[in-house]
């Protein structure tokens, strides 16, 4: 990782983001080249030297410390998902991880037995990358289409921005799109050799202009829990609430509870009705 990528990248985005008026600069008269702040007003702002900034940038120091990095989290507003990603970058481009031999992932067989033990309620096991290692039946039936793809293929991410079904399934796509493509980001951070999430990224980049669009705006955003509303040609309407639990091996098991709401309930045992897709 370079300049070109990790942590210049990253520094670069925020940098973008930020308006003088947002850190009390003058916005200065003329058209400025290049949106947010200046590097020297960045460096200002940090407390360090133009040159040592610049040099971070453009993967010239490698090193930063852990003060230097405190100080461009600070200057930069990062939010706590954003600072532990600015530690992991800057911990994996100053020594880079030796390449492993990679094996073909499996579930875990706990967390497969975990899948049956929660039915009805929707679940599946995921990779760090969201490949599906596993599903219960009500996954498989909630991502309506995703069994007419090859296991091999069945991925949260490529379902979302490829599958024709995605749009309708997660009435609110756009937001399930961002939190996508910002895990991808922390997963970036934690494996920056990663080949699985390299031609992942090289794949949906070419094959989706909204992917495409949100891995360059770079937002990083931990998966965490969160509240879904679905549109199921089968079951529904309905809104179910995500609590996700992550193994020390980085596998994912994802349910999709309906709580206490009765419509959500009775949309979620529709679900376990339905045909599959």
């Amino acid at each position: 990782m370079d300049g070109h990528g990790g942590l210049g990248e990253f520094l670069r985005s925020r940098r973008a983001r930020i308006a003088p008026k947002q850190v009390g600069l003058p916005g200065g008269t003329g058209r400025r080249q290049t949106p947010g702040l200046r590097r020297e007003e960045l460096a200002a702002l940090a407390g360090v030297s133009v040159d040592y900034y610049t040099r971070l940038e453009q993967g010239r120091d490698t090193n930063p410390s852990p003060a230097i990095l405190e100080a461009l989290a600070g200057a930069l507003g990062l939010d706590r998902d954003e600072r532990a990603h600015l530690r992991d970058i800057a911990r994996h481009t100053a020594a880079p991880a030796p390449a492993e031999e990679r094996h073909p992932v499996r579930a875990r067989p706990g967390l497969v037995q975990l899948l049956e033990t929660v039915r009805p309620t929707p679940a599946y096991v995921l990779s760090p990358t969201s490949d599906l290692l596993a599903a219960n039946a009500e996954g498989l039936r909630l991502l309506t289409g995703i069994e007419d793809w090859p296991p091999g293929r069945r991925n949260l991410v490529r379902y979302v921005f490829t599958h024709p079904a995605a749009r309708r399934v997660f009435a609110s796509w756009q937001r399930m799109a961002e939190d996508c493509v910002a895990h991808l980001r922390t997963v970036e951070a934690a494996d920056p050799g990663s080949p699985a999430l390299a031609a992942m990224v090289a794949d949906l980049s070419a094959g989706s202009a909204d992917f495409a669009l949100l891995w360059r705006r770079y937002d990083v955003r931990v998966k965490s829990g969160a509240r879904r509303v679905f549109d199921h040609p089968a079951a529904g309407r309905f809104e179910l609430t995500s609590e996700i639990l992550t193994a020390a091996d980085g596998q994912r098991f994802v349910a999709f509870q309906p709580g206490t709401d009765a419509g959500a309930r009775a949309a979620v045992a529709r679900l376990a009705l339905s045909p599959r897709s």
